[in-house]
């Protein structure tokens, strides 16, 4: 079981992370250089964490990503989907399924 997108932006304040754009659809959170997004219709929480896909080499390191990629028109701080016929942008999504795997991948990732 996967943590649900409430639980993985805990995380992400406690983890340093403040929290500047909410929507419906996505809240966005920035630390220092780096944006990352909680998917909020991540209903059993298998995509919720969003990453930039510059991003996903080095993350790959930590952990898997459980979805190749998530567009939507709300990730504006990353790249459009050239992909789609609308203008969206995409990521990659993370799952986890305790606090503490994620918070380590926090660490990892985004020092």
């Amino acid at each position: 079981m996967y943590l649900r997108p409430d639980e993985v932006a805990r995380v992400l304040e406690t983890s340093g992370f403040e929290r500047d754009f909410v929507v419906d659809k996505a809240y966005g959170y920035r630390r220092g250089e780096h944006y990352v997004y909680v998917n909020r219709e991540a209903r059993f929480g298998r995509t919720a964490l969003v990453i930039h896909p510059a991003l996903k080499e080095r993350s790959e390191q930590f952990a898997e990503p459980t979805a190749s990629f998530r567009s939507s028109d709300a990730y504006k701080n990353f790249p459009l989907d050239v992909s789609s016929d609308n203008e969206t942008y995409y990521g990659i999504c993370h799952g986890f399924s305790s606090r503490q795997i994620l918070a380590s991948y926090l660490d990892n990732v985004f020092r």
